[in-house]
């Protein structure tokens, strides 16, 4: 590609020119935690800041009268959002579907209008681990937490194709984008009819042949006859993790994936983790080699995360392995604990922080249908586990493929100049 005609620019100069704005959330003093409600506007904080989305775990909210007071702070299709505190590498682009969302303390705004650079190219560039890099180092100067502010901001360099360029290259990753987006659609709806059916089944006790089925007294009220309480720990096994010691190299880096709480997803499967051991480490540790389907729950620090791993895994300390007895479905087993969390988050122990305990299993306190029954419900579900674990690593390809792209396309390396894209009027 001929690069001769792009141009570096600054944030800044961008800035300068009228072209760019930046704006810090607001102060303390302006948003309590009074202000905070169940429901109303969502509110981007630093830790829902992705890697150019935003993470719509624990998202909090403010009521329209806060909304009104500090209406500055709303956020529009297209602006960029970066965290002020610690994970400065990141940002967030603002979908249409986050338009009106609101601006949290801990941020900083950058909104772009400009005749020489595209917002969605702009998100792009800073996807590159070159630029992460160079945030990062930005950013650190030896604190103990790397701090973002305007000033850093203003320094970021752009290196910016003609707009036709910009559109093509945006184009090109969005589409990938937009694969990734709707696997995820459908990957939360296979995820919510799985548990729709169990509570069907199991909870409402609206089960094939229901009708003909007796409902009797029992400790938890009424249940289909020949229907037992039990125990969780009496249909399943609670099996512990452990972590092999640091300072033995010989235990790291191997082949086995070893699971902890931080790597937890955001759906039923969890592909990948961010540590690995060897086979001598597994040796040296108290956690088993777990096979692909059994349940994990995180028991500290981000208590009750369910998964089922897919593929054999270790898991640390601060996690369980559960194992259904005689054969019991995993698949029936994961979507009880799913249902139960609120209990086993209610009725944790430790002293001095929450932890789910073997005796927090013990006392749970479940209805056990018949085995045929639940063999029947495992049919009806695996298709959706099935499902769901085929898009989590169709999404994986995707985002190999297109994290290869990125870096060539954002440097120029890969001439789109000839290329034929219909490109949206918005290039967004």
């Amino acid at each position: 590609m001929n690069i001769t005609n792009w141009v570096k620019y600054t944030v800044g100069e961008l800035v300068e020119r009228g072209e760019a704005e930046i704006k810090t959330g607001p102060f303390g003093t302006q948003l309590h935690a009074s202000d905070y409600v169940d429901s109303g506007t969502p509110v981007i904080n630093v830790r829902n800041i992705g890697l150019g989305s935003i993470r719509d775990e624990k998202l909090e909210y403010i009521a329209k009268e806060t909304l009104s007071r500090l209406s500055s702070h709303l956020l529009r299709y297209e602006d960029i959002v970066f965290g002020r505190k610690g994970a400065v590498e990141r940002h967030a682009y603002i979908r249409r579907s986050e338009n009106g969302w609101f601006q949290g303390s801990d941020c900083i705004r950058l909104r772009v209008n400009s005749k020489t650079l595209i917002p969605k190219f702009l998100s792009y560039c800073l996807l590159t681990e070159r630029h992460k890099q160079w945030m990062m180092n930005q950013c650190s100067h030896g604190a103990t937490m790397a701090s973002l502010n305007q000033s850093i901001i203003r320094r970021i360099p752009v290196f910016l194709p003609p707009l036709p360029i910009q559109r093509k290259i945006a184009s090109i990753l969005s589409a990938y984008d937009d694969l990734i987006e709707n696997n995820l659609r459908r990957i939360k709806i296979l995820e919510e009819m799985a548990q729709n059916l169990y509570r069907e089944w199991f909870v409402k006790f609206r089960f094939p042949g229901h009708e003909s089925i007796r409902m009797v007294n029992s400790p938890l009220g009424k249940i289909p006859e020949g229907w037992e309480v039990k125990a969780f720990t009496e249909i399943a096994d609670v099996l512990s993790g452990g972590t092999p010691k640091t300072s033995k190299p010989e235990f790291w880096n191997g082949p086995i994936p070893f699971f902890a709480p931080k790597d937890s997803p955001s759906s039923f499967y969890v592909t990948d983790t961010e540590k690995s051991i060897t086979e001598l480490g597994l040796t040296k540790c108290n956690s088993k080699l777990y096979s692909k389907n059994t349940v994990f729950i995180t028991a500290r620090g981000t208590v009750g995360k369910v998964e089922m791993p897919s593929r054999d895994m270790a898991i640390n300390q601060s996690c369980y392995a559960l194992k259904g007895r005689n054969n019991i479905s995993q698949y029936f087993i994961f979507l009880m604990v799913l249902d139960q969390v609120d209990y086993l988050k209610k009725n944790t122990g430790g002293a001095t922080f929450d932890t789910i305990i073997v005796d927090t299993f013990r006392r749970m306190m479940i209805t056990k249908p018949p085995k045929e029954i639940i063999d029947v419900f495992t049919g009806y579900v695996d298709p959706f586990f099935s499902g769901v674990l085929n898009l989590i690593q169709k999404n994986e390809i995707l985002h190999e493929n297109r994290d290869l792209l990125l870096p060539r396309l954002i440097s120029g390396e890969l001439d789109v100049s000839d290329l034929d894209i219909e490109i949206p009027e918005d290039a967004a």
